[in-house]
């Protein structure tokens, strides 16, 4: 059914359906004048309050001034941004000027941004309503987001289970209806984790497509930004927004727009099939994670792509590189000496571990990385693609996660997610798109599959593949539990 027409079956200022939209068609309506900016936020607000554990700050009267804005803009007559209108929250790790900044840590309570950093310039800029900061775990660390400051992040396909982090608000934000797309930032999966435990659309493109500027610094590259979202269309669309350069970047790796690959007709691609773990030897895979693979397998192949078995090109440890970039980036957060007392055991086991490290040490670990990622890329030369499960298996209960030993904690968090943080250490693109569902423990929960690129810049074919995925497959794009 056209948006329009959609929208006109419901009241200006009642229309329950609103947030079934995409974000593209949600853009559309109020340029089109079905609909307000101003109730699109009433809707996303009154929906975000009944989400616990999505938002560790609701800003009303921030996004209602950008509402106001574009009604008038509308109003006027005048060229609206791209995305007049539509509610895009950004994760408790990046800065908006005038707003709470947390970092996810109750030690940072009291912290308000100076300045609005790039991503939410850019949002700002293309006239996204700025409804709040999500959840997010301590300085975005974990791959669960149970914050010592706010309600944890559960996925609404069964609220026992976790929704992933470290951008978890972000994932339940658009699982739930609250916006249909989400900023997050991914350094090990971080993105594409709650996506598949919320079963939603995550994205991590390839490292420098998104850039850290113009105040940030992309460090080692294993952390970049992107979105969550329900659509494939829909996370093209706001990647390609969030490209823009600031002085001083690199031309982005990517070339062309995302956007304009969805549908595009592809030639038949070498999909390299990998359920074995990479970042240590021993993860038990679910089974239902096996069969989120075949199925995605079954439909590739019928849509005339050729799959093949895709050797493991590392061993556990060879991860282990990981390690001292991972602990050191914690250890740099500034924290005053007297707040490390209150972080959480987690933080200060990998703050610890990370001070221990010297900087030959952290010079060394990232050479080992670079020689790693020359390693994969001729490993997996022949292939186009690798198709693997995104978890090792479905939403985790928390206290199988969030453990009172710091170490084995991290240890059960690298055996639920064996396969993301490659991705981040090559550098090249990786999307987990929610393609199988299946009963376990009484509740019907998704299974996420991931298609990672074997080089930086290939997140067109992905963006392609997902989409070809996603139209013969197509996902439900709320839990049973969402109204």
């Amino acid at each position: 059914m056209a948006v329009a027409a959609s929208l006109r079956q419901c009241n200006t200022w009642g229309m329950s359906d609103l947030h079934e939209l995409s974000a593209l068609d949600l853009a559309a309506a109020v340029r089109a004048r079905d609909v307000t900016a101003q109730a699109v936020l009433k809707h996303s607000l009154d929906r975000a309050a009944a989400v616990a554990g999505a938002f560790t700050h609701l800003a009303p009267e921030h996004a209602a001034a950008q509402a106001q804005k574009v009604d008038a803009a509308v109003a006027a007559g005048t060229e609206l941004p791209p995305f007049a209108g539509v509610p895009v929250p950004v994760k408790d790790l990046s800065m908006v000027k005038g707003l709470p900044f947390t970092a996810g840590s109750a030690i940072m309570k009291d912290f308000v941004a100076p300045v609005d950093d790039g991503v939410s310039t850019l949002l700002d800029q293309a006239g996204t309503l700025m409804i709040g900061k999500t959840n997010t775990p301590e300085f975005g660390l974990p791959c669960y987001t149970e914050p010592a400051l706010a309600a944890p992040a559960r996925t609404p396909w069964d609220p026992r289970r976790t929704a992933g982090g470290s951008s978890g608000g972000a994932a339940l934000a658009v699982a739930t209806g609250v916006v249909p797309v989400a900023h997050g930032s991914d350094g090990g999966g971080s993105i594409r984790i709650p996506a598949a435990c919320c079963g939603v659309v995550g994205m991590k493109p390839s490292r420098g497509h998104v850039s850290d500027g113009p105040i940030g610094a992309p460090g080692i590259g294993l952390v970049s930004h992107g979105v969550l979202s329900r659509t494939v269309r829909d996370t093209a669309a706001f990647l390609d927004l969030l490209s823009a350069r600031w002085p001083g970047d690199a031309p982005s790796p990517v070339q062309g727009s995302l956007l304009d690959a969805v549908g595009r007709e592809l030639r038949p691609l070498r999909i390299g099939v990998l359920t074995e773990p990479l970042n240590c030897d021993d993860a038990e895979i679910h089974s239902e994670s096996l069969a989120a693979v075949e199925r995605a397998a079954a439909v590739l192949r019928g849509l005339g792509h050729e799959l093949l078995p895709a050797p493991r090109p590392m061993t556990g440890a060879d991860w282990m590189s990981f390690m001292p970039l991972w602990s050191v980036g914690a250890a740099s957060a500034p924290v005053p000496p007297e707040a490390e007392q209150f972080l959480m055991p987690l933080t200060r086991y990998l703050r610890e571990m990370g001070r221990g490290y010297s900087a030959v040490d952290h010079a060394n670990a990232t050479a080992a990385m670079q020689g790693l990622t020359r390693q994969i890329g001729a490993a997996w030369l022949p292939f186009d693609v690798i198709l693997t499960p995104s978890l090792a298996g479905p939403p985790a209960y928390p206290g199988d996660l969030q453990l009172a030993d710091p170490a084995a904690d991290f240890e059960a968090q690298k055996r639920f997610t064996p396969w993301t943080s490659v991705w981040n250490m090559t550098g090249a693109p990786s999307i987990s798109v929610p393609l199988h569902r299946a009963r376990v423990d009484g509740a019907l929960l998704p299974f996420g599959v991931m298609l990672g690129g074997t080089a930086i810049g290939q997140d067109a074919n992905l963006i392609a593949l997902a989409a070809q995925l996603e139209a013969a497959d197509p996902w439900p794009l709320f839990a049973p539990t969402v109204r």
